[in-house]
């Protein structure tokens, strides 16, 4: 090949690198930048002219100086390429995102390369950083991962009451009964119940009980703290699992629920609707064998409840479970 062949091979390589869809520059051992083609110019906004000859990080001081130090200085001593994804580390360089408006990202995402580059001699001279935009990669990914969160959080929630289903619900208690048995600490359990809800369903109709299951739903979720576990159990049944909470305090929290129920008016035509709750309290104990049996104990004094003139509450207790107003 003649000389002329060679310079023609090497400015069509030259203008490959500046015209490929990825980003390119290319470092020394004292982190000069050597190279730096038109994808770096137009996201950095600066020229090649403007930062050959520069040092890496006195024209990026906002890039992980650490990191990529570390990076560029393995790939020169193993003479080996390296990689990292967007996943570890969302970008290097902090470029614009430009996509279409509907795209939900800020700054590009970057996969990036470290590929060393040996001399005439065959030792490693430099290092080039090649930066892949995956940018729609990263959306896509992300906005499956947030469609695959909302599908389970859908799939632990009741859709009439906006409360946990009894499946996930009793996922909670089972790992509310584990912790206990590792490291025994307050707990309780309320159950509840509607007063007469069948009544409520012949009286009205079946759409206005609906009514009542959504405004007592609303009605836990403004009542109960974040850290409280709501769920429904079964027709116009409840539970709350109420972690780091003795007797004494969960008859405060269903004293409080009890009162909010009774005062409520569900907006229903012709007359608002009415309705109270009887609620029974377990706590966690040491003779208490497993989950089961805790529902069981606390369904105990829910029926004690309503069998003793229902809107009141009644803690069970080892021996005759005590009724409370």
């Amino acid at each position: 090949m003649s000389a002329t062949d060679d310079f023609v091979e090497i400015h069509r390589l030259v203008n490959l690198l500046q015209a490929i869809d990825v980003g390119l520059l290319v470092v020394d051992k004292a982190f000069r930048i050597t190279l730096w083609n038109n994808f770096m110019e137009n996201h950095s906004g600066a020229t090649a002219d403007r930062v050959i000859g520069k040092p890496l990080f006195d024209l990026s001081p906002d890039v992980p100086r650490e990191w990529l130090e570390q990076k560029i200085n393995t790939a020169f001593a193993l003479a080996s390429r390296a990689y990292t994804t967007w996943e570890q580390r969302p970008y290097l360089f902090r470029f614009k995102s430009y996509r279409p408006i509907t795209g939900m990202a800020e700054h590009m995402y970057q996969d990036i390369s470290f590929v060393p580059l040996r001399g005439l001699t065959g030792e490693v001279e430099q290092v080039a950083i090649v930066l892949y935009d995956v940018t729609d990669v990263a959306e896509h990914k992300m906005k499956l991962e947030a469609a695959n969160r909302r599908l389970q959080a859908d799939s632990r929630v009741d859709n009439l009451t906006n409360v946990y289903n009894r499946g996930y619900w009793e996922e909670c208690l089972q790992q509310e009964f584990a912790r206990y048995r590792r490291t025994p600490r307050d707990c309780s359990l309320v159950m509840f119940d509607i007063d007469h809800f069948k009544a409520i369903n012949d009286q009205y109709g079946h759409p206005a009980g609906d009514e009542v299951l959504r405004q007592v739903g609303r009605l836990l979720n403004e009542s109960c703290r974040s850290t409280d576990i709501i769920g429904r159990y079964g027709g116009e049944e409840f539970g709350v699992l109420l972690p780091d909470t003795g007797p004494d305090n969960a008859q405060v929290m269903a004293e409080h629920l009890r009162a909010n129920a009774s005062a409520l008016a569900v907006p229903y035509k012709p007359t608002p609707l009415r309705f109270t709750v009887s609620i029974g309290i377990a706590a966690l104990g040491p003779g208490i064998p497993d989950a089961k049996t805790w529902v069981m104990l606390a369904d105990q004094a829910l029926y004690q409840a309503k069998n003793t003139g229902r809107d009141r509450i009644v803690v069970f207790e080892d021996g005759p479970a005590e009724q409370q107003a």
